[in-house]
């Protein structure tokens, strides 16, 4: 099937863009001996593990689903962090990933002692054998983190998604380790984690690890492993791949550790789009075309973040244009703008979803030709922190999933329709 006989909504994953990112990801290993793993809370298209698989040391979770979800579809090294764990979970994780990551000292001390015990059952088997891994100093059972937070914001304008900001949940300081455990619950630590970024370059990761090794240093000999986390934007063009290297070495080489990356959105960075569908176009002071596709439900972080997706042959219309647009002073009847004010004839519409929200906006758009109904739209960039984010508010349907392969063939990955959403209600 090609791209246009697909209908929409659709997520198109686009397999030759995967694979560059992955062939990039793979190179970082080979060359400094690090173990990167995906994470899943970014991009958790399980029909892609098995290729993920190949070039990356396994998955990381952010609960128990995801725990699972890593451990059946791709099984390899599985690592689990959240910030509070549900006793009667306890089990179930503990058959399933190799590293177990805890928030606080609490939750370490709450759970350590079961965790080591799983390596020393009296069922006969052993403990590492559940997951066909055995890394980070863990034979015979699971190995246990402590998440970190080093106290060193590298983030502006977006404190939620900065655990580093004043009052996060997330990561225990130094002043709050040194008080709650003792130097020998300390060596009971098999690693430190620390996540800190958000789509950053790996100079502020240099930025971090100083911090980290001024207040945690003293400890990190005594660690098998410590977890750089996630948010480093490795395959973007203009990231420092040559200081990420120097990084990882460094830490390596000075505490005689393994080191882990848990990228999530740099496996699928620019590797899918959405395509969706001008189902009507009115006009309230400007032209606004409404999309079978959805801010709300198809693409949240557009309004969490909130951020304007981008979109394929089309463009940002500068602040004055798009105040003339709204103003209709130099709108002409077929919604272009022309004259000084927009350096030539160009189309502007804000482009919305069909649901009852009112801010269902997705953003204001220049094209160089007007929309016609059942035109296509392509919003890229579109694989990442979509699919494992979208609802079916307003009984909207869910996008259908969909592979293109190298040869341009696509494949229908999955389907939704209304019993998708019935049965979440």
């Amino acid at each position: 099937m090609r791209k246009d006989e697909l209908r929409t909504p659709c997520y198109v994953v686009q397999e030759s863009k995967l694979r560059k990112n992955l062939e990039i990801l793979k190179s970082v290993r080979q060359e400094t001996g690090c173990h990167i793993l995906l994470a899943q809370k970014a991009f958790s298209m399980y029909h892609l593990y098995p290729l993920i698989g190949e070039y990356l040391d396994g998955a990381t979770a952010s609960g128990l689903h995801e725990a699972r979800l890593g451990y059946e579809e791709m099984g390899k090294e599985n690592h689990i962090f959240s910030p509070a764990y549900k006793e009667e979970e306890m089990p179930e994780i503990l058959k399933m990933c190799d590293h177990i990551v805890f928030n606080s000292p609490a939750q370490f001390r709450k759970y350590k002692d079961q965790v080591r015990a799983y390596g020393r059952r009296t069922d006969g088997q052993d403990g590492s054998a559940d997951t066909g891994s055995m890394y980070g100093g863990c034979a015979g059972g699971r190995s246990m983190g402590l998440r970190i937070n080093p106290e060193c914001s590298t983030q502006e304008g977006h404190a939620i998604y900065d655990p580093c900001a004043p009052f996060s949940r997330l990561g225990t300081t130094l002043e709050q380790m040194q008080a709650e455990l003792t130097e020998e619950e300390i060596s009971e630590l098999d690693g430190f984690h620390f996540h800190t970024l958000c789509e950053q370059n790996s100079d502020d990761l240099a930025t971090t690890l100083r911090a980290v090794e001024e207040k945690f240093g003293k400890y990190l000999h005594q660690m098998k492993w410590v977890n750089f986390g996630g948010g480093h934007h490795i395959t973007r063009e203009d990231y420092d791949l040559e200081l990420l290297k120097k990084c990882i070495r460094h830490v390596k080489e000075t505490y005689d550790v393994e080191v882990y990356l848990e990228p999530g959105e740099a496996v699928a960075l620019n590797a899918g789009e959405m395509i969706t569908e001008v189902l009507e176009i009115v006009d309230n002071g400007m032209k606004i075309a409404i999309l079978d596709a959805s801010a709300a439900c198809h693409m949240p972080d557009v309004l969490e973040m909130p951020y304007r997706p981008p979109l394929k042959d089309a463009w940002e219309p500068n602040a004055e244009e798009s105040v003339v647009c709204r103003e209709g002073s130099e709108t002409a009847e077929d919604g272009s703008l022309h004259g000084e004010c927009a350096g030539g004839r160009q189309y502007i519409y804000r482009l919305a979803g069909p649901t009852c929200l009112a801010g269902d906006v997705i953003g204001d758009y220049a094209f160089d030709h007007p929309l016609q109904c059942g035109e296509r739209l392509e919003f890229q960039d579109m694989a990442i922190y979509t699919m494992v984010k979208t609802n079916t508010f307003n009984g909207m349907n869910l996008p259908d999933i969909v592979l293109e392969g190298e040869n341009g063939e696509c494949e229908i990955v999955r389907t939704f329709g209304y019993e998708d959403f019935k049965s979440r209600l």
